[in-house]
């Protein structure tokens, strides 16, 4: 039984930041600059709030799901993909970042090989495509800053570990 608290509480959901090289790519930018083909994997969303809008694959926890795991099942229902690891980027909580109500996002993050990544669309994506990760247009939510720190964080954990092309 889940206990009953006297005051609201916050939704938590769960989004991927998934970045799409192809190994001879990876070689020269790994984490691209502007006239890198560094892709971002975003779908197109079905439903209100932003519906047409492209977002980050994601969506809401079950009652019963580790973040991880909700992160896996949401990726592979909305695009099909399912890559070997997520790594944990941070959470994401502006009051307003969400018209619906107060929501807690938990981001997850990969870089996968574009060459076998097939996606396509699914639940309540419209669509999915790979953006340019660098320019990826007007995004839902708080979606453009998420990629923007994960740009970031792969930026720096690839300058400490040179060995970032075993990632793929």
């Amino acid at each position: 039984m889940l206990y009953t608290y006297d005051y609201p509480r916050p939704a938590v959901c769960t989004d991927c930041v998934v970045f799409g090289v192809t190994k001879a790519e990876f070689a020269t930018h790994p984490t691209g600059n502007e006239a890198s083909p560094l892709r971002v994997l975003l779908i197109r969303r079905d439903r209100e709030p932003y519906a047409g809008a492209w977002a980050l694959p994601g969506g809401f926890m079950e009652i019963d799901e580790p973040p991880r795991e909700a992160a896996f099942r949401e990726l592979h229902e909305e695009t099909s993909l399912r890559p070997r690891e997520l790594l944990p980027l941070g959470a994401y909580g502006a009051p307003d970042r969400d018209p619906r109500g107060r929501t807690i996002s938990l981001v997850f993050t990969a870089i996968v090989e574009l060459e076998g990544s097939h996606i396509h669309a699914g639940d309540d994506a419209r669509e999915a495509a790979w953006r340019p990760a660098r320019r990826p247009g007007r995004l839902a939510f708080d979606h453009g800053g998420i990629v923007r720190d994960a740009l970031r964080f792969w930026q720096e954990r690839l300058a400490r570990f040179p060995f970032g092309a075993d990632l793929l």
